[in-house]
């Protein structure tokens, strides 16, 4: 009875801290597939957060907390990809680019699933994997920065704006299959927003021009994710 009270005790311990992961980062370790893989689940939702926090009530991801789990996946040889789920509004321009590019440097398989949405930033963020997917009633809203709060109005503030708007171009275009030309045209369009300038493209869309790979839900996202791990190691087989 006292080994059958310690077992159930520490599923549910274990079911707390998995459920504590989800509650504070959204984020947890996928495991028990058939592949035997550990997989790093991060889920990008609502705002990202930047230098300064958000009201309590709004749906926020922290930087702080998704590039240290991410450091840690990089280098624990117990997880073997990471999938990204999304469904954001965008947020803060530095801190959204700082999670792009720490995805993309893994050397770990990554692939993003556009849930819902993946605005402005999450743009960048969508394409940072390895391979990506977006549901067929997704959104994808690509547009300029836009500063909050009184911005003035001089050369340098034009000219740093300016220069991050190239680097998520840049990003963007260098880790998806569209051109930073076509890019700059749907992303400065002036006839699709009423009071905005910008696209909106849903599901095929953003396949079709070129910023996601595939049309597809968490099946395929996962098979994808399975197929990059069963490639790499098989390439490290024959490279042994």
């Amino acid at each position: 009875m006292l080994l059958l009270n310690f077992f159930v005790g520490g599923i549910m311990d274990k079911e707390l801290k998995r459920q504590e992961l989800i509650n504070e980062n959204g984020q947890l370790i996928i495991s028990g597939n058939k592949n035997k893989y550990n997989i790093l689940l991060v889920s990008i939702i609502g705002e990202v957060e930047g230098h300064e926090s958000l009201p309590e009530k709004t749906k926020a991801t922290k930087y702080e907390h998704v590039l240290p789990e991410l450091a840690i996946a990089e280098d624990d040889e117990n997880i073997k990809g990471v999938l990204v789920l999304l469904n954001t509004v965008g947020g803060d321009v530095e801190a959204g680019l700082a999670i792009a590019e720490m995805l993309s440097s893994l050397s770990k398989p990554v692939v993003t699933l556009v849930l819902g949405g993946s605005h402005s930033i999450g743009v960048p963020l969508a394409v940072s994997g390895d391979i990506s997917y977006i549901v067929p009633t997704a959104t994808m809203v690509v547009h300029p920065i836009r500063m909050n709060g009184v911005v003035l109005g001089v050369k340098q503030n034009y000219e740093y704006i300016e220069r991050m708007q190239d680097r998520i171009i840049n990003f963007t275009s260098t880790h998806s299959n569209i051109s930073e030309d076509k890019l700059r045209s749907i992303m400065f369009n002036t006839s699709e927003l009423s009071k905005d300038i910008g696209s909106v493209l849903v599901g095929s869309q953003a396949v079709n021009v070129g910023i996601i790979d595939k049309v597809g839900g968490i099946d395929m996202a996962l098979s994808g994710l399975y197929d990059l791990i069963n490639s790499k190691n098989d390439s490290k087989m024959h490279t042994v």
